[in-house]
């Protein structure tokens, strides 16, 4: 066994020294990139591509999950806070029927599937009532849950106790609503309303004055009856919420706008306002002229008075312009023939009279002020004053339209800077978020791949190339070979004899053919 890999050790060293520097770079590198391929080949095999199975799940359900998917023996992963479960991509269609199959997850909620196996002739009367409260609680969880933006909710319904007595007022049910929205997200006054009618609809004596509907954030939305403002609020909450409104909406329209550049999780917007609620009604008499440029009416009625006169000597009224009303004035003397002629145009004109019956709005922005905090990238201390610069003008555009026009022709260049502060610096207080793991194959990983199957295609070719050159040059040798006659063997005595038993020797027994020759060796 020795020998042998002896002899393949020096057929390959042979091999190896027959070559040129440029062949065996070309070996090398093939050999180089077919390792890389293989090592690539078995890191994308052994990985596995995890999709979420589940999301938006309570702890409570993430853990069932996990426990079940953990005692089949299924590789699981938990992010986003425990809310998502993700599972390898080729199982999730069979898991989703199988965990469905079995009724996993429990919420721990009251469903139809649960009041019907609960139902029996021993079931008291409240028992039924805080079944049947349980359920619709379920159910307009899971309807409201339906609507965009909202992720999950919570519903507490109050149910009035019946009463014996027939003459007794029977009592109205209540219902809080709590709905978490999704980030950036909030629901319009049209949802809101929906909403409303929805939760009144669905259970039993509630008027929608007795729901209560908020968000995560402990902001009410309030039902608004035609657009007209809630008759219980006071004058002062009604501003208020007014001006809530406002600084939201543009707190969200810059979040929105900010986050789409820097990252949702890398701005933080604050807008305060002051707002003028003065109410101001007026009417408006106005006179213009038809043609302005002119300054002129329209022509209505026109009068032309002409007077004419031929005869001897000044006519009655003498000249126009003199009279008994100037003193020693001496008169006109009639002499020889007189005439004259006189004309006057009368016309009425006719102009614009616009009255106008004014109401303005019920507020106005009067004042505004923008406060922008930007985290830096990783590495970075602060934001660069390019960015900051694109930023305050930015902020400076929303604020120069967001204010009312009355107030707005009064502000300066200066002015509008001052209305205005970002700021760029990490944040401290940033819950930390475990990130789930990328299962996407990097961009880079299939150039590496290709480029590697582009190289030993090349290697191939070339191999091909120089083999199919090396056999032409052996044929053409065994063709030269050929036509040369083989030389009889002058030795044909003993020591031919000896040579023919040495060659049987070193193919039959080439241990005894090795010893026989250290033996020579060794005599010499």
């Amino acid at each position: 066994m020795n020998e042998k890999f002896v002899l393949y050790k020096q057929k390959v060293t042979e091999f190896w020294s027959g070559r040129t520097k440029k062949q065996k770079s070309i070996y090398a590198g093939a050999f180089i990139a077919v390792a890389l391929l293989l090592i690539l080949l078995l890191l994308l095999g052994n990985r596995s591509n995890n999709v979420p199975l589940y999301s938006n799940l309570t702890l409570q359900e993430t853990g069932q999950i996990k426990e079940t998917l953990d005692a089949r023996g299924i590789p699981a992963e938990i992010s986003d806070n425990g809310t998502t479960i993700l599972v390898p991509e080729a199982m999730v269609d069979s898991l989703k029927v199988d965990l469905a199959a079995e009724g996993i997850p429990r919420s721990g909620s009251i469903d139809y599937s649960f009041f019907q196996d609960q139902m029996g002739f021993g079931m008291t009367d409240n028992e039924f009532s805080v079944m049947e409260r349980g359920l619709m609680q379920t159910e307009l969880q899971d309807l409201i849950r339906n609507i965009n933006g909202v992720n999950h909710a919570n519903v507490m319904i109050t149910l009035p106790e019946e009463s014996v007595w027939l003459n007794t007022t029977q009592e109205a049910a209540t219902a809080s609503i709590v709905v978490d929205l999704a980030p950036g997200y909030q629901l319009d006054q049209n949802q809101v309303k929906a909403l409303y009618h929805l939760v009144s609809k669905s259970v039993p004596n509630l008027p929608i004055e007795n729901i209560v509907i908020m968000n995560q954030m402990f902001e009410d939305y309030f039902y608004d009856n035609d657009g007209s403002q809630s008759t219980t609020l006071s004058a002062f909450e009604q501003q208020r919420t007014i001006q809530r409104e406002i600084e939201r909406d543009l707190t969200l329209n810059l979040q929105r706008m900010l986050g789409t550049v820097v990252g949702q999780d890398k701005v933080l917007v604050s807008v305060t306002t002051d707002i003028d609620f003065t109410q101001e009604n007026r009417q408006e008499s106005l006179v213009e002229p038809v043609d302005p440029e002119n300054i002129e009416g329209i022509a209505v009625s026109i009068e032309r008075v002409t007077e004419t006169y031929t005869g001897e000597g000044t006519p009655a009224g003498g000249v126009e312009g003199t009279g008994e009303g100037i003193p020693n004035f001496p008169g006109a003397v009639g002499q020889g023939e007189t005439e004259y002629e006189r004309t006057e145009d009368r016309i009425n004109n006719e102009v614009n009279r616009i009255n106008r019956d004014i109401v303005e709005s019920p507020y106005k922005i009067r004042d505004l002020g923008i406060q922008v905090m930007v985290e830096p990238p990783e590495g970075m201390d602060v934001l660069p004053q390019e960015r900051l610069d694109d930023i305050q003008q930015i902020l400076g555009t929303i604020v120069r339209t967001s204010i009312s026009g009355v107030y707005a022709d009064e502000l300066t260049e200066a002015g509008i800077n001052e209305k205005i502060y970002v700021s760029s610096q990490p944040f401290e207080g940033k819950p930390d978020t475990t990130q789930a793991p990328s299962t996407v194959i990097p961009v880079w990983m299939y150039v590496v791949a290709g480029v590697l199957v582009v190289i030993i295609i090349l290697l191939i070719v070339l191999l091909m190339r120089k083999r199919k050159q090396e056999e032409e040059e052996e044929l053409v040798i065994q063709q030269q070979a050929a036509v040369v006659p083989d030389l009889p063997d002058e030795d044909t005595g003993e020591s031919a004899t000896k040579r023919k038993q040495l060659e049987r020797m070193a193919k039959e027994k080439p241990e005894e053919f090795s010893k026989l020759l250290r033996t020579w060796l060794s005599e010499d």
